[in-house]
Parts: C-alpha cells; sequence; structure tokens
C-alpha cells in the first residue's frame, strides 16, 4: 500500500478525532499509526507548515480549520475522510499563521533535557544523538551552539555556553576538568536550526529583539521547573529532542552483559 502524503495522513488523523487536536499530538498519532514511515529528522515542524501553508494558501478552501494556537480540526459540515460536523471558525490572519509556524525557529531551535553522561561515548568527537520523535531521523547535537546546564542528580551545578565552538566539545572538555566528577546529566538549549535531513545548519547573526524575552523566560522554565508555573516554556515543547544511547556504548554495554553471562556459566 503506498504511503499517505503528509496533508491525507493529518486528514485523516483528524478525521478519526472526536475533537481538535494540537499539532504535536497530530504527528504523535501519525507515528503511532504508521500512516508516515519516511518522516525525516523534524516531523512535528513538516506537520505544522503543511497545515498553516495550506490555510494561508487555500484559505476558505482549505481542509483544515485553526480553532486555537497550535490546535486543528477538519473544516466544514463533512469533508472526504472525516464524515464529521465542524464548524469553520473566523480565518486568522496570514501574519499570525507564518508566526505560529516559524515560532519554533525563533532563537531556540532544539533542545535536549537531562540526557545521561554515561549514554555518550566521550571520545575526540562524541556524537550526542537525539531524535524528534520515536521513529525519526536521529540528529547529532556536536556541532549545535547555545546554553548548557551540567547537573548533579537534579541540582544545577555549571551554567555554560559554547558560540565559537561545538557543544559536544565543550562538555568533552567537562569530562576531564575540575567539574569531571561532578555531573552526571546534562540539559542544552540550540541556536543552530536543524533540517528535515538531520542535518544542523548556520547560526543566525542576529535575532529579533521582541523574541529575546520569551526564549530567556522558556530557557529558565525548562531549566528550573519553578513550582509556580503552570506549563513549560513557550514554544519549546516542539523542539525537544529525546536523547538517544550512542551505539558505541551500547556495544560496550552488550560485551560486559555477554562476558558476565560467560563467566557465570
Amino acid at each position: 500500500m503506498p504511503e499517505l502524503t503528509w496533508n491525507r495522513a493529518i486528514q485523516q488523523i483528524l478525521a478519526s478525532s472526536a475533537s481538535p487536536l494540537h499539532y504535536k499530538e497530530i504527528t504523535e498519532r501519525i507515528l503511532a499509526d504508521g500512516l508516515r514511515t519516511n518522516i525525516g529528522a523534524t516531523p512535528v515542524a513538516t506537520v505544522i507548515a503543511q497545515i498553516t501553508q495550506s490555510i494561508k494558501k487555500d484559505g476558505s478552501k482549505s481542509p483544515y480549520v485553526r480553532i486555537a494556537k497550535g490546535t486543528y480540526a477538519l473544516a466544514g459540515d463533512k469533508t472526504e475522510l472525516a464524515g464529521s460536523t465542524k464548524t469553520r471558525k473566523p480565518e486568522v490572519g496570514n501574519e499570525e499563521i507564518e508566526e505560529e509556524a516559524e515560532e519554533q525557529y525563533a532563537i531556540i531551535t532544539a533542545f535536549g533535557m537531562f540526557w545521561r553522561r554515561e549514554a555518550i561515548d566521550w571520545s575526540r568527537n562524541p556524537k550526542l544523538l537525539g531524535m524528534q520523535q520515536i521513529g525519526a531521523t536521529p540528529v547529532d547535537f556536536n556541532q549545535q551552539r547555545g546554553i548548557y546546564l551540567l547537573y548533579d542528580g537534579r541540582e544545577v551545578i555549571y551554567v555554560g555556553r559554547v558560540t565559537d565552538r561545538a557543544l559536544g566539545t565543550r562538555l568533552n572538555e567537562h569530562t576531564v576538568d575540575r567539574l569531571s566528577t561532578r555531573w552526571d546529566r546534562f540539559s542544552w538549549f540550540g541556536l543552530v536550526p536543524v533540517a528535515d535531513s538531520g542535518s544542523l545548519g548556520s547560526m543566525p547573526a542576529s535575532y529579533d529583539a521582541t523574541k529575546l524575552a520569551p526564549a530567556l523566560e522558556a530557557i529558565l522554565v525548562e531549566a528550573l521547573e519553578p513550582r509556580q508555573n503552570r506549563k513549560r516554556g513557550d514554544d519549546l515543547a516542539e523542539v525537544e529532542y529525546v536523547q538517544m544511547v550512542d551505539p558505541e556504548v551500547q556495544k560496550r554495554r552488550l560485551k560486559v552483559a555477554m562476558d558476565d553471562l560467560i563467566s557465570k556459566s
């Protein structure tokens, strides 16, 4: 059976839902249902781009309707896929649609929380592997630039930045410097955008001043997790990457397990 296009997959998920869905939930359901196998490194970004571009380009003929920020449903009384009743809401201006489609790339383009030090092979050129969604193309964030935090358990013991050098290089230095025995996890907030192919682009030369404050707030909320904040940092959930264990580390763990079995036999 031919693989569904992104638009057909999105419409099928919305058609099967009794209520509007956030685009991250749409992405998760597409992957869970196996509607797409070729999903690239940034499936969440692909889904929101497909929806917002359709609304911007097709207007009232778009199969999608925006219910709230980041939340969508199928438009019209009935659609080919839905057979459900969904009332069309007033159209959102193009500027707002474009902003929503691009907001995840404003300042913080990718981040990882509480990644494990032990899951990385700290060689001269360590791989910092992550995935946006399970099944997505892995991304190596070794060359990422931005802000990072080192943890001893859950306590932040060090905050650093990397702009001229690679994130992987700087973290590797912390495995042998004065902090070497004091941290076991790290978080990072990257400034370099990720392409759908999984490659890293270039760090922008400048940033919109109006987006700096929200970005700083989002970083602090994610990093510190204040009890009185009811939600995570704005516009960051869509660009979080979960850590992957380096294959070299997996090989070593398997060898240790096999050696242990042999020694007990």
